[in-house]
């Protein structure tokens, strides 16, 4: 054994030492050794590297680690999506008039078209009222009567006026009631198939709110009276009934129930929300009645000018100013008229979308791709 710890040679020999200077290459003439196929073992660093055996077939690498790939999902601002005029997530203000506006820009042909029908029955059985119930007549007595007129004669003129306005103000009631009843049943089912981003005709439209119009009409005339009786004892009772039922029309059509089970709905989904419910509908109705009246100012000139006359004559106005005034009624109705529905209909689904989760409904019915639900840790 030598002191490197490499074989001894021969018995009694040492294996010769390199000298300094020499180089350990073997020679150019000197045959090489043969190597036993018995493989070393490592060692230093090579240690440290695997050495397959002579013959073996080394291992395929291992495939670097790959994070899987992140699903995409809507962003927050659409929250699930928007397939049609709105974003299918819980609604702001600005979100739902919006709603509203788009709906009626995508389809203004569908839109403009119900209620320029609606609005000219409206206006063409009011305007027969007014002539079948003439106050004219009791309103040129009136002023003919003069300052000499005693309170009985007033009293009597007055009493035959009142008469004649009740009368068409009930008429006038039952062609809104009519109009509205017509115009909200379709723009019901256009809003949606709207939200969805469908396509949908008039035709078709139409066909699937007929068979609900005349229940419907039932129910708009209950939710009128309880707000009529409301407000003849106070505004206040007036407001509850107007608020808590004023989703029951959207609920009726859309979820096809019975009339009451539509109020329940509507009473259920304006539950908590009393005041933000109210305050949209409230700032819908004040933007469709401003807008309504600079538009149906000019046609009605005549009536207008005599606020700028003389105060003790009485505006007695024409059949000329009657028509020329139902013209102003029926264009304001149809630019105007559609903006009020389809904002009930975004503002009650918003509601189940806040309430009950309807967004998620809404994003699989249009074939959007919902995110999974989170785990419990």
């Amino acid at each position: 054994m030598t002191e490197t710890g490499g074989p001894s040679g021969p018995e009694g020999t040492e294996t010769p030492k390199p000298q300094a200077g020499e180089s350990t290459q073997p020679q150019a003439d000197t045959p090489a050794q043969p190597r036993s196929d018995t493989p070393t073992p490592p060692q230093g660093q090579a240690a440290q590297q695997w050495q397959s055996p002579a013959g073996a077939t080394p291992p395929p690498p291992l495939p670097s680690y790959q994070p899987p790939p992140q699903q995409q999902y809507p962003n927050w601002k659409v929250g699930l999506g928007r397939p049609g005029v709105i974003p299918l997530r819980p609604l702001n203000l600005t979100d739902i008039l919006d709603g509203a506006v788009t709906a009626m820009r995508k389809y203004w042909r569908m839109v403009f078209g119900a209620a320029a029908v609606t609005a000219v029955l409206t206006a063409a059985i009011n305007l027969v009222g007014l002539l079948l119930v003439d106050t004219t007549g009791d309103l040129e007595q009136v002023r003919d009567l003069g300052p000499a007129a005693t309170d009985q004669e007033l009293m009597n003129q007055m009493v035959g006026i009142l008469g004649g306005t009740l009368a068409t103000s009930f008429i006038t009631l039952v062609a809104t009631l009519l109009g509205t009843t017509v115009l909200t049943g379709f723009l019901t089912v256009l809003m949606g198939k709207a939200v969805l981003g469908k396509p949908v005709t008039f035709k078709e439209a139409a066909k699937e709110a007929a068979p609900r119009l005349l229940p419907l009409l039932g129910l708009t005339v209950l939710y009128t009276l309880a707000i009529l009786v409301g407000a003849i004892f106070c505004l206040l009772p007036a407001i509850i009934p107007y608020t808590f039922w004023a989703l029951a029309s959207p609920a009726f059509i859309l979820e096809r129930g019975t009339v009451m089970e539509a109020f329940r709905r509507s009473v259920k989904l304006v539950s908590g929300m009393f005041w933000r419910v109210f305050g949209i509908l409230l700032l819908a109705y004040v933007i469709s009645s401003f807008l309504a009246s600079i538009i149906t100012i000019p046609f009605s000139f005549s009536a207008f000018l005599s606020i700028f006359g003389n105060l003790d004559q009485i505006y007695v106005p024409s059949t000329g100013d009657l028509i020329l005034q139902s013209v102003g009624t029926v264009i304001a109705q149809t630019i105007v008229g559609p903006f009020t529905a389809l904002v009930t209909v975004i503002l009650y689904i918003d509601q189940r979308m806040r309430r009950e989760g309807m967004d998620i409904e809404l994003a699989r019915a249009a074939g959007i791709q919902t995110p999974p639900p989170p785990q419990a840790w």
